[in-house]
């Protein structure tokens, strides 16, 4: 309590007036601690009622998106948890670790379902749309001559359809160039829509698109002059997607084309993105290097979460609150709430306060020049 002092007498009535120009409510996160080192992956479920975090601790956890109350874990690994997916039906969730394997989980029970063994560290897995297909990529172990290259491997059901759970077999498999051979190192794999496609996310920015049958290559493109450290669709249309880089830009592409439409540019490296799937904007997070955050402040590290206008491409906002770098951003599917995990271990599960939901998207104000040439012109 804080005491206030001013009045020699007794105080029969106190007034607390509300300063103008402020909302009486505010948006506070909810603190989800359940992890015991650095936060890599958070995701929501195609409902919005369920949130699945990982970290290097081994353990993946799901938590009640609207209390932020933890609901069990799926133990476990032997090494630190990557990447989550989860099927379209909230039934199954399946995990990339470095202990060399992914597995299936049952979302209800916390069963281990199936264990996918690869010959390096799984880096990244996902599920195609039917729910009964896992795209999953390792990478290398050891020199070249050991023969354990970076691998992507396609697993599936069997059989493909029906409501009963089949067994998982692997279906197909191509190697990438191998890092020790001065090949560029993998650092993601999605599925293209519709599974008609398989995008490969490299270390030195470029993104490739295989045939998911043959394994050509169908297109390549330079799309960052660094590292590509996150990839996400515009949910459910999947008619465009929004690539993070460590060059401190996030940008949007136009599916069909590859065509760059924008580019959001940052004041520091960035490791998650993400779309609202209700208004038209991005949100970006990430931070200094995680090995030199001791040595700066958080102030000038900037772990805050940044908020940009999908169009205009203009920073409008941040929310801070962590004492690391921001890994992971998810927002929820009907856009009222959204998380970020971070390498102090926390995940912020903020709710969208009505000052925000409410907000309308202002109209930039048109640059004087552009008006001066166009009526020269």
């Amino acid at each position: 309590p804080i005491l206030l002092k001013g009045h020699e007498r007794e105080v029969r009535r106190c007034v607390l007036k509300r300063k103008e120009g402020r909302s009486s409510r505010t948006m506070r996160p909810i603190l989800l601690k359940g992890h015991e080192r650095a936060i890599t992956c958070v995701i929501f479920n195609r409902d919005g009622d369920l949130i699945f975090t990982a970290s290097k601790d081994k353990v993946p956890t799901v938590w009640l998106s609207e209390s932020g109350e933890r609901m069990g874990t799926y133990v476990e690994h032997g090494g630190s948890v990557w990447h989550l997916d989860c099927s379209w039906d909230s039934r199954l969730l399946v995990s990339a670790s470095a202990d060399m394997q992914a597995k299936v989980w049952e979302v209800e029970t916390g069963m281990e379902l199936a264990s996918f063994q690869h010959t390096g560290a799984v880096r990244s897995c996902t599920f195609d749309e039917s729910g009964r297909r896992v795209l999953t990529m390792c990478d290398a172990f050891g020199a070249v001559e050991l023969d354990r290259p970076p691998k992507v491997t396609i697993w599936e059901q069997d059989p493909l359809w029906g409501d009963e759970l089949g067994t998982w077999r692997r279906a197909a498999e191509f190697h990438l160039g191998h890092p020790e051979a001065s090949e560029v190192r993998c650092q993601l794999v999605r599925w293209m829509p519709l599974g008609k496609g398989i995008l490969c996310a490299f270390e030195d920015g470029v993104v490739k698109i295989m045939d998911p049958l043959t394994f050509e290559q169908r297109a390549t493109f330079k799309a960052h002059e660094s590292k590509i450290t996150s990839f996400v669709w515009n949910e459910p249309y999947r008619c465009f997607a929004l690539t993070s880089s460590a060059d401190f830009t996030a940008k949007l592409w136009d599916v069909e084309t590859w065509e760059c439409l924008k580019t959001y540019r940052s004041d520091r490296p960035l490791n998650a993105c993400v779309f609202s799937p209700t208004k038209e904007h991005v949100l970006l997070g990430g931070g200094q290097d995680a090995m030199s955050v001791t040595t700066t402040s958080t102030k000038g590290a900037r772990f805050e979460t940044q908020f940009y206008h999908l169009v205009y491409e203009e920073e409008f906002g941040r929310v801070k609150g962590h004492f690391g770098p921001i890994n992971a951003l998810a927002i929820a599917p009907d856009g009222k709430s959204f998380c970020s995990g971070s390498e102090d271990g926390y995940i912020r599960l903020h709710h969208f306060d009505p000052d925000y939901l409410d907000m309308p998207d202002p109209v930039p104000d048109d640059d004087p020049n552009e008006d001066a040439e166009a009526s020269s012109q």
